[in-house]
């Protein structure tokens, strides 16, 4: 009678925690999103005022900057984590997120307040792309390590589900704006989808501060005594882990990126197919990944997360030419084919990575070391993207440039994931071979 009370209560922390980390990603997320298609579609002409190419570019720029603060949040909050729990830390990175998005939202235009608008932009993503870069760590481990059981790959995948419900939420944001507005989003509509994020905040808080510290923090600060600073150790101990786990994200990180940014702008600006149907092409694809992402989560756990991540980085560099092929015929059905063929190569890399990110460190500096590795591609991959893509089609005026872009990165991804290695060992057998000697 007693075990069953003890395992009704686990799974009912377990299904809070699970909620808590997809609820506070999808908020964080959202914030992110609204942020790249405003980038894209309205701070060129609003806050920066050159000529169309060269806004265009001086706007993705910001969004550069929130990839560059990414790690210094990973490192920040990552520290923040391992020493005080993962709970606490979600809670100030979520209030960092919402509070740079609500800012955003009042923020004065390039008629207003001259070049300080675009400085402005700069400063807030910045602090958007520290709250984003420790945010991840944090949400897969509560969800992971509140499950004791052999589903943590499929647990550990939960929270990555907010990424593409943040993109459905801000499409259907940018949407209802655009339509309410009459499609004159810069006169001010634009706005709403920022302000609205303080609301969203309040939410995420309220759930988060009810939700438990996870069972594998609170036995790694009984257990283990740290003989030094988790940013320290994990850099010292677990450098290649590190360095593996920001090598096999370059091509799930910019084919995110191309197909939630660069496509709309790609295929409003360039095929002529409007800004409505590719949100919302953008918008579907985003709900099939909400499937998508647990379902090879799953698969990770029944097959083995390396092999899933393979074949996704694989597929991927086969798809990333052919993808901007079906673009180009300007057909509906094919442009939505595309987007949700690069969207599966995409998913079956970011169902198992979570786990298998993290599962290749020790629980008393997973948080850091996870997410530094992690957070790190953001420089190499997910930052450059944008910039890159929209370099490469204004040189030779092709997307199949941006194709062989995608592809490379697809390419590195698999060799990165290949030499992480096979499946991490087991939980206690890890945790006892690497921790460290007590002072």
């Amino acid at each position: 009678m007693v075990t069953d009370v003890s395992e009704t209560a686990s799974k009912r922390i377990e299904r809070r925690a699970a909620i808590a980390s997809v609820i506070g990603t999808t908020i964080e997320w959202y914030d992110f999103f609204i942020y790249g298609t405003a980038a894209a579609l309205i701070f060129p002409k609003l806050y920066f005022g050159a000529g169309a190419s060269e806004g265009l570019m001086e706007s993705f720029s910001t969004i550069f900057v929130g990839f560059l603060s990414r790690p210094i949040g990973a490192a920040l909050f990552g520290h923040i984590g391992d020493r005080v729990g993962r709970k606490a830390t979600l809670v100030a990175t979520l209030t960092l997120m919402g509070v740079a998005t609500v800012l955003v939202g009042i923020l004065p235009d390039r008629t207003s307040i001259g070049a300080w608008a675009g400085w402005g932009l700069v400063v807030l993503r910045f602090f958007q792309g520290i709250g984003v870069g420790g945010e991840w760590g944090g949400a897969v481990l509560l969800s992971m390590e509140s499950h004791q059981g052999d589903r943590r790959g499929f647990m550990a995948s939960l929270p990555h589900i907010g990424v593409p419900l943040g993109l459905v939420v801000s499409v259907l944001a940018w949407s209802a704006c655009s339509y309410w507005s009459g499609g004159n989003l810069e006169d001010g509509a634009w706005r709403i989808p920022f302000l609205a994020s303080g609301a969203l905040l309040v939410f995420g808080l309220v759930v988060r501060l009810g939700v438990p510290e996870t069972p594998d923090f609170v036995k790694a600060q009984r257990e283990v005594r740290a003989s030094m600073p988790p940013l320290i150790e994990a850099i010292k101990t677990q450098w290649r882990s590190i360095l593996l786990a920001a090598l096999i994200r370059p091509g799930e990180q910019a084919s995110f990126y191309m197909l939630s940014t660069f496509v709309v702008l790609y295929g409003s600006a360039q095929l002529g197919l409007g800004r409505e149907f590719m949100l919302n092409a953008v918008l579907l694809g985003a709900v099939a990944s909400c499937f998508m992402v647990p379902y090879f989560g799953h698969l990770g756990d029944r097959i083995g997360r390396r092999r899933i991540y393979l074949t996704g980085a694989i597929v991927m560099t086969l798809f990333a030419l052919p993808y901007f092929w079906l673009l180009d015929t300007r057909q509906p059905i094919l442009v939505i084919v595309a987007i949700l063929g690069l969207m599966a190569a995409h998913d079956m890399m970011y169902g198992p990575q979570a786990a298998y990110i993290t599962e290749s460190f020790p629980a008393h500096i997973r948080y850091t070391g996870a997410s530094l590795g992690y957070q790190s591609a953001s420089i190499i991959a997910g930052g450059p993207a944008p910039l890159v893509s929209l370099w490469l089609f204004n040189t030779f005026g092709t997307g199949y440039a941006v194709g062989a872009f995608l592809a490379l990165l697809g390419l590195v991804s698999a060799c990165g994931a290949f030499f992480l290695g096979r499946e991490p060992l087991p939980e206690p057998a890890r945790d006892q071979q690497l921790q460290p000697q007590e002072v």
